[in-house]
């Protein structure tokens, strides 16, 4: 079945209740590489219970609708689909732990043209319900390269961000081998990431690390490499350029824009992973 733009745009998707502790924020952090060293005590605030600080980015994982858009009924070829970028606003703290209450809707859906695929971009926000207390907005963009030329309209072009100057502003940051293994506890239980029969079967000679760990990872390494707090980043996006195996090295290039912004890239050797990134803390 081809693709089925008014039932993408037009679906429902409710309200998703999610509670969550201390214990499942600690696993966010683990996840993305904290605690590499257990001494180090920069670390340890995101790692104890006892005087907790929660990453902002673990947000995104919050109250998520799931794998949705597998639902026949829309005609995506998920076989096709890719998690091209992700931006996030974070507008308060997260608490160590909380009750919160995700909503989403999809609100562009553009034509790259037959046989160069579809952009869809989804928007969420996590919320406390009972306070009102906003936690993040994040808008998810995906790339359905098996869905295009169904007429719609055309998806626009974008300059970049990255100066085309060189930097001196560089950071390094190793993921740990097990890294998918423990970053998947934080909800994304696709076995593209664990199962290596799997992955072969996608193309990739082992599983792979989630895009979300890149994420994280890029809002730990480039806020400290600024010499800033990952706790008091209030935005983070990026655009996921290349795979990258548990284990492998990240080397970012940064460019601060401001006291308390920047952009950034992310290499693997000489492969791009992560591009067009900005992020922003409290000033």
């Amino acid at each position: 079945m081809a693709i089925q733009p008014d039932a993408l745009l037009g679906h429902d998707f409710g309200l998703k209740a999610q509670a969550y502790g201390a214990r499942d924020a600690i696993l966010y952090a683990l996840g993305v590489g904290l605690g590499e060293d257990p001494c180090d005590t920069t670390d340890l605030a995101f790692l104890d219970e006892r005087s907790l600080s929660v990453l902002p980015t673990f947000a995104v994982t919050l109250a998520s609708p799931g794998m949705w858009i597998r639902n026949p009924a829309f005609g995506v070829n998920f076989a096709k689909l890719v998690h091209l970028e992700q931006m996030a606003w974070f507008p308060a703290a997260l608490p160590a732990s909380a009750d919160v209450e995700g909503d989403a809707r999809v609100i562009s859906l553009t034509d790259r043209g037959e046989g160069k695929g579809a952009i869809m971009v989804l928007e969420r926000n996590i919320r406390d319900p009972a306070s009102g207390a906003h936690y993040c907005r994040l808008h998810q963009t995906l790339l359905m390269r098996g869905d295009g030329g169904f007429g719609g309209e055309k998806a626009p072009s974008h300059q970049s961000i990255v100066p085309q100057t060189d930097t001196s502003l560089i950071a390094q940051f190793r993921t740990s081998p097990r890294a998918a293994l423990i970053y998947r506890l934080s909800g994304d239980w696709n076995p593209l990431h664990l199962d290596p029969v799997s992955a072969r079967k996608a193309g990739f000679e082992r599983p792979i690390l989630h895009g979300l760990a890149s994420y994280g990872v890029a809002g730990v390494a480039v806020s400290r490499a600024c010499g800033k707090n990952p706790a008091t980043i209030t935005a983070l996006g990026c655009r996921f350029s290349g795979i990258v195996f548990p284990g492998e090295c990240f080397d970012f290039k940064i460019w601060p824009t401001g006291e308390s912004s920047a952009v950034f890239q992310a290499y693997v050797g000489e492969r791009t992973v992560l591009d067009q990134g900005r992020i922003d803390w409290t000033a």
